[in-house]
């Protein structure tokens, strides 16, 4: 009984909780909402919250009794109520707003020392420039052209924050480059959205390959090979030694064993993931041994540019 009441109200949430949002914003913007209207939204979320409440009390109790700090516990009990999906655009929304706070005060996240950050926003730039400036005409044109203040106000609360999460997700993949670290390990992202960590002896090789993917800006093929587009194109392809984990935006796991990532400077980035293996010292030898032979270039082979279609060609007929 208990986990249908739970199912039901995760399906509740996506409906109520936006809603409860939606009046929130206009009741900030000055807009008169009926009282009937107020009562019957505050009667509805009271209700799901003591329904949340009888659902997910005895899920807390039993994590509390199992040693759990109220911390801990209460975690366990928002992932278990909060469908993954939401978390995550409700977690990736505050970052986006964080970096566009960032991108104010011309700052970046979190650059280590020693780190080499590279940016990927190139290809993406003029696009999401045209897309702020649509933005911005269709606000306008709303507020000219609506007659009734009560929609009047609600698109255009609609219109504004929707032109400042555009700023924010362009701010997001400003100030969140890709990193190669002193250690010569790699961290891949994508604005707020995707995240991830390569260890430096997780990495086989690095070569420059101009790429044209079909699909979104996180797509895995069948054969374990992650791109993460930008603009539709990759410029680096990484080679690793074994499989490697990684989070999907919306919460989904998989893995990959070959990375294509999109880098407005892919020489660099290459040049600088071979770096810390040719500047390693070599292994001491044992006494009374051959020494081994020198090597001239890097254990991380370094191949040059090339462009590959985004998809193989057909056989003949």
């Amino acid at each position: 009984m208990r986990a249908r009441v739970a199912r039901g109200l995760r399906v509740a949430m996506w409906a109520v909780l936006p809603g409860e949002l939606a009046l929130v914003v206009c009741l900030v913007a000055g807009v008169r909402i009926p009282g009937a209207v107020l009562l019957a939204a505050e009667a509805l979320v009271v209700g799901m919250l003591a329904l949340e409440a009888y659902v997910m009390w005895p899920l807390y109790a039993a994590r509390r009794r199992a040693g759990d700090t109220r911390r801990e516990a209460g975690l366990a009990v928002v992932r278990a109520a909060v469908p993954v999906a939401l978390r995550r655009l409700i977690v990736h929304e505050f970052r986006a707003l964080h970096s566009l706070g960032l991108w104010s005060a011309r700052r970046r996240h979190r650059i280590p020392e020693g780190a080499r950050p590279f940016s990927y926003t190139e290809p993406q730039t003029g696009i999401m420039w045209a897309f702020l400036f649509v933005s911005v005409v269709e606000t306008v044109v709303l507020a000219l052209v609506i007659p009734w203040p009560l929609v009047h106000a609600i698109v255009l609360v609609v219109d504004v924050y929707g032109i400042v999460i555009v700023l924010a997700l362009h701010a997001a993949a400003v100030t969140r480059p890709h990193l190669v670290e002193a250690d010569g390990s790699l961290r891949l992202r994508y604005g707020a959205l995707f995240d991830l960590r390569v260890p430096a002896d997780a990495i086989a090789s690095a070569r420059v390959e101009r790429r044209f993917p079909d699909g979104g800006p996180v797509r895995v093929d069948e054969d374990g090979t992650l791109d993460l587009a930008v603009g539709s194109r990759t410029t680096v392809t990484v080679e690793l030694t074994g499989p490697v984990e990684f989070v999907r935006p919306l919460g989904r796991r998989g893995s990959a064993r070959t990375l294509r990532f999109h880098a407005d400077e892919p020489r660099a980035a290459v040049a600088a993931l071979a770096a810390p293996r040719r500047a390693a010292p070599p292994a001491p030898t044992p006494k009374g041994a051959a020494p081994a032979p020198r090597l001239k270039a890097s254990s991380r082979s370094l191949t040059p540019e090339r462009t590959a279609p985004s998809s193989p060609p057909a056989p003949p007929a």
